[in-house]
């Protein structure tokens, strides 16, 4: 009974983190898993298919309140497809400190950028075209989410702060719809990796489940409160997260 309490718990923490920020549940569930005796490989195989579970109800609520660039999130989707298959392929032979580091330092820029607009002087204007030709920005996006979805692979996270991150560098668009678009993009990347890693006999289902179904009301819920926060306040709130990614990955590289 204490276990399910504990997985009912991560799971409510993975609903908010997804639905205010659309970032990945990684960051609760592989930590949470290990603590309670799971292997890396199987924590991050449970992790991505509680992603899965999250961001269908995340997505809808985003769909329905027209808060997702669709063209752009399909084609981060399919770019992270294919690095996702790539990276549950070779997720036990690949040595995973340099796309950490990587991964730190890309997460520190953004995190700063986050908070430059959250407490700048100005904010993004809340316009819905691209900043350069669509077809280039859209090949730009397939092409960087690739990496991403070779991450998604690796180390299990479904990329939801780093497509927030292409998609800020890329496009022009409303805080929430940069959530929106990310997390459409971590769907994808996320059930991709799920496949991977669940040929592989990798995924504790069981555990999964039991998160994902937690996570579903409190994503929806706090989806919803999303949609009722100041754009700086979102940005604010993702800059966080990136903080947090930041400590996590450097206390597991210090561990």
């Amino acid at each position: 009974m204490l276990d399910i309490l504990i997985l009912i718990i991560v799971g409510i923490a993975v609903g908010a983190l997804t639905g205010m920020t659309g970032s990945s549940g990684v960051l609760v569930v592989v930590p949470a898993l290990g603590l309670m005796g799971f292997t890396f490989q199987r924590s991050v195989g449970a992790s991505l298919l509680v992603d899965v579970i999250t961001t269908s109800i995340v997505i809808y609520v985003y769909l329905r309140k027209q808060s997702v660039y669709v063209k752009s999130g399909i084609t981060m989707g399919l770019g992270a497809i294919i690095g996702a298959q790539i990276g549950s392929r070779v997720a036990v032979s690949v040595s995973q400190l340099p796309l950490e580091i990587a991964f730190m330092a890309l997460t520190a820029v953004l995190s700063f950028q986050m908070y430059r607009r959250a407490f700048g002087k100005t904010s993004m204007r809340k316009v819905t075209h691209v900043s350069m030709p669509e077809i280039r920005a859209l090949l730009l996006a397939f092409g960087l989410s690739i990496p991403v979805g070779f991450l998604t692979g690796t180390i299990g996270t479904s990329g939801g702060i780093m497509f927030i991150g292409i998609t800020m560098l890329l496009f022009t668009i409303p805080a929430q719809k940069m959530v929106g678009t990310a997390t459409l993009a971590m769907l994808l990347s996320a059930l991709s990796g799920t496949v991977g890693y669940a040929s592989l006999g990798l995924i504790d289902f069981t555990a999964a489940a039991v998160i994902g179904v937690a996570s579903l009301a409190s994503g929806s819920g706090f989806s919803y409160l999303a949609h009722r926060t100041s754009e700086k306040g979102i940005y604010a709130a993702i800059g966080t997260v990136f903080l947090v990614v930041i400590f996590v990955e450097l206390f597991k590289i210090i561990l």
